[in-house]
């Protein structure tokens, strides 16, 4: 069996022959329901303005009966997979953040709304422990590099 052609449309991927039926459909529908009312109004209304007008308002609601047929033949294709992570790319990430930003901050200095979007995204736990990591590393001496010691062990001992 063929694979489908999918396009972009709107930030969005869609089957191409879909597409194209889906547009026949909304034409028909919204151009049919426009040249009904207006056939239908105009022996009711008694200006001829005014009964277009009011077709093409009726027109524009047939636009979204289109749109919900459509809706309704045509169901999304794309498959959503929650729970999937993989810890070294949000660890890859962090590193990136880090290097362009010199510090990730502290969370403490976040408002409250931030916070409480991270633990729902399981984020909190990743930042905070990339914080103690960071804290750890910049408090801790023996982490930091000795740029005397380096010279003198590349110059053949003396700094």
């Amino acid at each position: 069996m063929k694979k489908p052609e999918l396009y972009e449309v709107w930030g969005d991927t869609v089957n191409g022959s879909h597409l194209v039926i889906s547009i026949i459909i909304g034409a028909c529908v919204s151009l049919g329901t426009f040249y009904l009312a207006q056939h239908l109004l105009v022996g009711f209304v008694e200006s001829t303005q005014m009964a277009r007008a009011y077709a093409m308002l009726t027109g524009i609601l047939g636009c979204l009966a289109g749109g919900v047929i459509c809706a309704m033949l045509f169901r999304p294709k794309r498959d959503v997979v929650e729970g999937t992570v993989d810890p070294t790319f949000r660890e890859a990430v962090l590193v990136e953040l880090t290097a362009e930003h010199g510090t990730l901050g502290k969370l403490d200095d976040l408002p409250a709304e931030v916070v409480a979007e991270l633990r729902e995204l399981a984020l909190y736990d990743l930042f905070r422990d990339a914080e103690i990591t960071e804290t750890r590393r910049t408090s801790d001496p023996s982490t930091a590099t000795d740029v005397g010691a380096t010279r003198a062990s590349l110059s053949g001992g003396h700094a």
